[in-house]
C-alpha cells in the first residue's frame, strides 16, 4: 500500500486563521467564477452548490493547508462540490476508515468527485482492495464507477500490488462489461486499459480480455473490447511496456 500523506507542520484547530472550515469556504466563495461553474456543465458533472474553482486552484489550496482528516470531514459534510474535491486531496489515507469509505462513496453525485476521491485518497488507504470487489457489484452508478476507479488508480500508484490483484480485477472488468450506464462503462473501460499498461503479464491478459468483449454481442462489452484493444494493441503501448521490462 502506499505511504500515508506527509502531515503538514502547521495546527489544525477549528477556526485557526486561514485553516478553519469558515475561512477555506470564505476563500472557495473568493476564488469562484461563474465561467467555472458553466465548465462544470460541458464537462457533464453535476454539482451540488458549486463555488466555481477550478481544479488547479484546489490543488493549490490543498497544498497550502497540508493534510488534515478532521478538516476534510468538515469540508465533505457541507456537500458543496468543490468543498468535498478540496476534502479528497486534504484527507489523511492512513485515518480513513470503512465507514468513511462506505459513507462517501454513497453520496458520489458525479464522477470527477468519485475519480477525484479514488485517485488522491482512496487508493492509498489499507482498505483500497478491499472495496474493489464489493463496490463493483454495486447498485449506485458512481459507487460502482469508484470500483474501477481504484482499479485503474492503484495500477498507476500500488507499486507493489502483485499481477494477481489486478489479474483478479480483470475478471471485475469482465464481469461488469455490460453496464451501459455511461459513467460506469468508461471507468471499467480505462481500468482495463490501465491494467493492460502496467506489465507485459498484465499486458499478455488484458489483451485477451479485450480480444473477448469485442466480440461480444452485448453493444457495452463490445465498446469498451474494442476500444481497449485499439490502445493496448499499439505500438506506443508496446514499446513503453518492452523498455520498461529491460
Amino acid at each position: 500500500m502506499p505511504p500515508s500523506k506527509k502531515k503538514s507542520i502547521r495546527g489544525r484547530a477549528e477556526g485557526d486563521g486561514a485553516t478553519g472550515l469558515g475561512a477555506v469556504l470564505g476563500e472557495l466563495e473568493r476564488r469562484g467564477t461563474r465561467a467555472q461553474v458553466r465548465a462544470l456543465d460541458r464537462y457533464g458533472i453535476v454539482a451540488a452548490e458549486p463555488f466555481g474553482v477550478a481544479v488547479g486552484v484546489l490543488k493549490s489550496m490543498a497544498k497550502g493547508l497540508g493534510t488534515d482528516h478532521g478538516l476534510a470531514l468538515q469540508l465533505w459534510a457541507t456537500g458543496r462540490y468543490e468543498a468535498r474535491m478540496l476534502a479528497t486531496m486534504i484527507d489523511d489515507p492512513g485515518e480513513v476508515t470503512l465507514a468513511q469509505l462506505n459513507a462517501w462513496s454513497a453520496e458520489f453525485d458525479n464522477w470527477a468527485i468519485v475519480d477525484s476521491a479514488c485517485f488522491h485518497l482512496f487508493d492509498r488507504s489499507r482498505y483500497a482492495w478491499r472495496m474493489v470487489p464489493q463496490w463493483a457489484k454495486a447498485k449506485l452508478e458512481f459507487r460502482k464507477r469508484a470500483a474501477f476507479a481504484l482499479i485503474w488508480s492503484l495500477s498507476v500508484h500500488d507499486k507493489g500490488a502483485p499481477n494477481r490483484s489486478f489479474l483478479e480485477g480483470l475478471k471485475l472488468i469482465e464481469a461488469a462489461a455490460e453496464d451501459e450506464r455511461n459513467f460506469v462503462k468508461k471507468a471499467v473501460n480505462m481500468a482495463l486499459r490501465a491494467t493492460g499498461k502496467r506489465n507485459l503479464v498484465l499486458h499478455a491478459a488484458a489483451l485477451r480480455t479485450s480480444a473477448r468483449l469485442a466480440e461480444s454481442e452485448d453493444d457495452s462489452s463490445r465498446w469498451i473490447g474494442r476500444h481497449a484493444l485499439r490502445e493496448l494493441s499499439s505500438s506506443a503501448v508496446r514499446k513503453r511496456l518492452d523498455s520498461k521490462n529491460r
